[in-house]
């Protein structure tokens, strides 16, 4: 009996001593580049790449994967510099109790750079969420590939690229960069759905500073150069930017709730206390009396999405149009809307880009969309034709043509010229086509309408007041297109909603049968 015992008193104390050398061993690895670092990191005001992704995720619902990998790089001395994580945190959790997969570089460590191991640590993630169909989230706060690997990193980086492209329309792929990201870095992002910054301390480009002024000789700061202000005003590298980091995860938190897990699940539900049938008088007066005065078509969105929530994509850039997601009795719709503010809501090739990218990633995750046009057309000169403006506004078209999701149009004011069927008209795709009493759809404005069909008559301007009057009878109201049927129904401003909300109801188990093609040749 006594030597059973002793037996089990050592086998027990083998046991505790175990489990305190794997705390040990984890309470190391949490620490990440140490305690200093992480000091330092706080007082950049950036959080640690664990303490970003408990704020990302539900809370204590992560879980992580590869916590002890190490570089195996004998090269330059880093045989005796090892760290365990290696640089990344990658894991999964839930967000709002939707599974979501996730990685978050590691300054704090060999300064986030990534490594051959690194990189199969985000690989096996990246293979994960494609497997699970959930999304995936890369939280970017890296100084590119490590030197001393070489060819090792940049394999690496290659193989991250290419499951990029792979999950490209199966899975939401979402980066949100929250320091530097340079050299090959931002590739990844910029084949992901969405890119969000963080304003003055994050910024990418693919060559730095330094780099620059030696082979251009330009002096320029990394915040000139590729801070958020560039890439969400000049570049539309980034979707939005956020002054800080908590506010940047809690809005990740925001967006993901309107995505779906993937492109077979459908728009996410959610419950909704927004009554469908709600009418909103204020919009019978929002179209003023003078034609060419604007009016803010972002007002109608917030009046006709579920509880005025709208998350708008690309807010800073291309203003003359808006994109984002909203809800309809509780399920994600995409809007895209000319904006009467900006440039009289005009189609230019940075705003046909924009939209054209939007309505693609909605039709690809099968969420409806919903365009409300107010056009006078494209916008002339010779800055637009020789920036491609034929083949950006092209895109646009392209992918109101392609899309097989639910489309619906309200007209609400001007849809002149070739921007009124580049806008999701009948003749393209759209399923629903509404107009307000107040559309006017024609080739162009009466004026000039009239100055090029009744050019003998320009010097009697008796005559000329009274063939643009015929041409605005005529032509300047709805009813011409509805007559033809390309108008469905001339509508109320005030029950656009439910008559959206009817629609999309409709429209739900939409079906389209197109040819079989490897894939299309949209003019990029």
């Amino acid at each position: 009996m006594l030597s059973e015992t002793t037996f089990s008193d050592v086998q027990s104390i083998s046991m505790k001593d175990i489990l305190e050398r794997l705390e040990d061993r984890r309470a190391q690895a949490r620490l990440g580049g140490g305690a200093k670092r992480i000091e330092a990191q706080h007082g950049r005001g950036k959080l640690t790449a664990r303490e970003r992704i408990e704020l990302l995720l539900d809370t204590s619902s992560f879980e992580e994967f590869d916590m002890f990998v190490e570089h195996r790089s004998t090269d330059f001395g880093m045989e005796k510099v090892k760290i365990p994580g290696d640089g990344v945190v990658t894991g999964w959790g839930t967000v709002n109790g939707r599974t979501v997969f996730v990685f978050a570089k590691d300054f704090t460590v060999f300064g986030g750079s990534l490594s051959e191991a690194h990189a199969q640590k985000i690989i096996k993630i990246q293979d994960m969420a494609l497997k699970m169909r959930a999304p995936i989230v890369g939280l970017f706060d890296a100084g590119g590939a490590r030197i001393q690997e070489g060819v090792a990193a940049l394999g690496g980086y290659g193989e991250v690229f290419k499951r990029n492209v792979i999950a490209s329309g199966v899975i939401p792929q979402i980066s949100l960069i929250m320091g530097p990201c340079a050299g090959g870095d931002v590739y990844s992002p910029a084949m992901t759905d969405f890119i969000f910054m963080v304003r003055d301390r994050s910024y990418m480009f693919v060559t730095g500073p330094e780099v620059v002024k030696t082979v251009t000789n330009e002096t320029v700061t990394s915040e000139e150069l590729g801070g958020a202000k560039v890439h969400t005003t000049k570049s539309s590298v980034a979707d939005g930017a956020y002054d800080n980091d908590v506010e940047a995860l809690l809005q990740m938190r925001r967006l993901l709730d309107f995505l779906p897990s993937n492109n077979l699940d459908g728009a996410p539900e959610w419950p909704s206390y927004d009554d469908p049938n709600r009418v909103d008088d204020s919009l019978d007066t929002l179209i003023p009396d003078n034609p060419n005065k604007p009016y803010d078509m972002k007002e109608l969105i917030l009046k006709v999405v579920d509880e005025g929530d709208f998350f708008e994509i690309q807010e800073a850039f291309a203003k003359n149009i808006i994109t984002g997601l909203g809800r309809l009795e509780g399920r994600t719709v995409g809007f895209v809307a000319n904006q009467p503010m900006v440039l009289a809501g005009v189609l230019d090739a940075d705003a046909s880009r924009k939209a054209a990218r939007f309505v693609r990633f909605c039709d690809a995750f099968n969420i409806p969309i919903v365009t409300f046009e107010d056009v006078p057309g494209f916008l002339p000169g010779t800055a637009q034709e020789y920036g491609g403006l034929i083949k950006h506004g092209a895109k646009l078209l392209f992918a109101y043509s392609e899309a097989t999701v639910p489309l619906v149009t309200v007209i609400t004011r001007k849809a002149f010229g070739g921007a009124y069927d580049v806008m999701a008209s009948k003749h393209v795709g759209g399923d629903v086509n509404y107009a307000w009493p107040t559309a006017q759809i024609a080739v162009m404005g009466a004026k000039g309408a009239v100055e090029i069909i009744f050019r003998q008559d320009m010097n009697d301007p008796e005559k000329i007041a009274a063939r643009t009057k015929e041409y605005e009878d005529r032509f300047m109201s709805p009813f011409v297109a509805a007559e033809r049927g390309y108008i469905d129904e001339v509508i109320m401003p005030h029950s656009t909603r439910r008559r959206i909300a009817r629609a999309l109801a409709m429209l739900r188990h939409k079906e389209v049968e197109r040819p079989w093609k490897k894939h299309d040749n949209i003019p990029l």
